[in-house]
C-alpha cells in the first residue's frame, strides 16, 4: 500500500501516483523529504552553477532558500529585486512532487548531496556545486563516477575527430571504464556510440531535461545510452537547454570525472571550457593532437602548450587516470634482425664494405678489431644470412641487411651461403 494516500488513485504498477509519493530505485515508494522535495523545487526556480544560489544553500538550508526566493519568507541576503522577480514568476508554476512524480514515472529519480549514490567528487565545485541531479537508467552513479573519463570534443568535427573519438570510447569501455560525454552531435556522440559498441559503461550529461533529448538527432542514442548507461541533468523533467546551460553543464561533466579528453576544438570550444575546469580541479587533462594546419585542432593544440597530456590512444588515457600497474605499452619501433646482434658481431657487420665487399683485413681494419675477432664475426654473420662469401671477399648479403626492413626473428637459411 502507498504510505501516504492523499491523491493517489490506484497502488497498481504501471499507473500514477498522487503527488504525496514518490518512487525510488526498484520501484519502492518514499515520501519525498523536507530537503530533496526544496531542492527539486530550486532546480526550477534557478539556474545550474550560480555560486550565489550556492551560498545561500550552505548558509540558509534548501527549505528555508525555496520559501525566500517564493515570497513565503525572509529573502535571501543581497537578493535584488530583479532575481527575485524573476523567481517568483517561475514559481508560478511550481510543482516539485509533480517533478519527482514525473522522473518516477520515467524510472528515474533524483540525487541530492548526503544520497549514498550522490558522487562525492562532485562537491569539489563549491558553492557550484549541483543542487541535485535528475537520473534515469539503473546503474549507481558513484561507482561509475569512481572509474570515468570524460571523452569531449569539437560538434563539427571531421571524419578523423569522429574515428578517434569511436576508438577512445571503444578502448576506455573495453578496459573497464566509464565514458562521459554530452551526447552532443560530433565528437560526443562518437565517444558514445563506441563504447556501447563495446557493450561498455556511459553516461550523457545533458543540458536539457533528462526527457528532453538535445540534440533531437539523437533522441535514439539517448535512449541507447539511458538502456545501457545513465542519463542525468541538473534541469527538472521538460526543461529546455540554453546557451549558457551548455557551458555550466560542462562543470558537472569535469568534475565528476578522473580526467577529461578533447579530440578536436577550435579555440572558442566549449571542450575547452571543459578541460580547463577539470585542471582547476586537480583532474587529468588530455589532448588528442591533429593536423597543425587544421583549425578543428587548433584549440586542442593550445592546450597541449599549457601542459595538458597529449594522449594518442586508450592505454595512454588508463595509465594517466588508472591506478598503478595500469600502464600502457612500450611503445617502439618494429624490431629487425639487426638489432639483436651483440655489439661486437655489429660492429662487424658495419665495417662490411658495400658493392663488391672486402677481404678480411679490410674489414678488421675498419671494424678495429683483431683478424680473428674479425673473422668469427664474419662466420656469424655468415651464419644468420647478412653476409656471403666469394674466396677471400665478404659481401653483404642483399638489401634486408642494410635498409632496415625486418626480417623474420629467429629463422636461420637453410642453406649457407658461399660454403665455408
Amino acid at each position: 500500500m502507498c504510505p501516504s494516500r492523499r491523491g493517489c488513485a490506484d497502488d497498481r504498477p504501471g499507473r500514477a501516483r498522487g503527488p504525496g509519493c514518490r518512487a525510488g530505485r526498484g520501484g519502492v515508494v518514499t515520501a519525498p523529504a523536507p530537503d530533496r522535495l526544496a531542492r527539486a523545487a530550486l532546480t526550477r526556480l534557478t539556474e545550474p552553477g550560480d555560486e550565489r544560489v550556492g551560498r545561500w544553500l550552505r548558509e540558509m538550508g534548501a527549505e528555508a532558500l525555496a520559501r525566500g526566493l517564493t515570497g513565503a519568507g525572509p529573502a535571501p541576503p543581497g537578493a535584488g529585486e530583479e532575481r527575485l522577480a524573476g523567481c517568483r514568476a517561475r514559481a508560478a508554476a511550481l510543482d516539485p512532487r509533480g517533478d519527482l512524480d514525473a522522473i518516477a514515472r520515467l524510472g528515474g529519480r533524483f540525487l541530492v548531496p548526503g544520497d549514498a549514490e550522490w558522487p562525492r567528487q562532485l562537491d569539489d565545485l563549491g558553492d557550484a556545486r549541483p543542487l541535485g541531479l535528475w537520473v534515469r537508467g539503473t546503474a549507481d552513479l558513484r561507482l561509475w563516477a569512481l572509474r570515468s573519463v570524460a571523452v569531449v570534443g569539437a560538434r563539427a568535427c571531421t571524419d578523423y575527430g569522429s574515428h578517434v573519438a569511436t576508438i577512445l570510447g571503444a578502448g576506455l569501455a573495453e578496459r573497464g571504464w566509464v565514458v562521459v560525454s554530452g551526447a552532443a552531435f560530433g565528437v560526443d556522440g562518437a565517444a558514445h556510440r563506441g563504447a556501447l559498441a563495446a557493450g561498455g559503461a556511459t553516461v550523457a550529461v545533458l543540458a536539457s531535461g533528462v526527457d528532453v533529448p538535445y540534440p533531437r538527432g539523437h533522441a535514439e542514442l539517448i535512449d541507447r545510452i539511458t538502456e545501457q548507461g545513465l542519463v542525468l541533468a541538473e534541469l527538472p523533467p521538460g526543461g529546455h537547454p540554453t546557451r549558457s546551460r551548455f557551458v555550466l553543464r560542462n562543470r558537472v561533466i569535469a568534475a565528476l570525472t578522473r580526467g577529461t579528453v578533447v579530440v578536436e576544438a577550435q579555440y572558442r570550444s566549449g571542450s575547452l571550457v571543459t578541460a580547463r575546469c577539470a585542471r582547476r580541479l586537480g583532474r587529468h587533462t588530455m589532448g588528442v593532437p591533429g593536423p597543425v594546419t587544421s583549425g578543428l585542432s587548433a584549440g586542442v593544440h593550445e592546450l597541449l602548450r599549457e601542459e595538458a597530456h597529449l594522449v594518442t590512444d586508450a592505454d595512454e588515457i588508463a595509465e594517466l587516470v588508472g591506478g598503478m600497474g595500469e600502464l600502457a605499452p612500450e611503445r617502439r619501433g618494429p624490431v629487425v634482425a639487426r638489432d639483436l646482434l651483440p655489439p661486437a658481431t655489429a660492429t662487424v657487420l658495419d665495417a662490411v664494405p658495400g658493392g663488391a665487399g672486402g677481404d678480411l683485413a679490410r674489414i678488421a681494419r675498419n671494424a678495429g678489431l683483431s683478424r680473428d675477432r674479425t673473422l668469427g664475426g664474419l662466420y656469424e654473420l655468415q651464419g644468420l644470412g647478412f653476409v656471403e662469401r666469394h674466396g677471400d671477399h665478404w659481401k653483404l648479403a642483399g638489401p634486408p641487411s642494410t635498409s632496415g626492413t625486418p626480417k623474420p626473428l629467429g629463422r636461420r637459411p637453410t642453406t649457407r651461403r658461399g660454403g665455408s
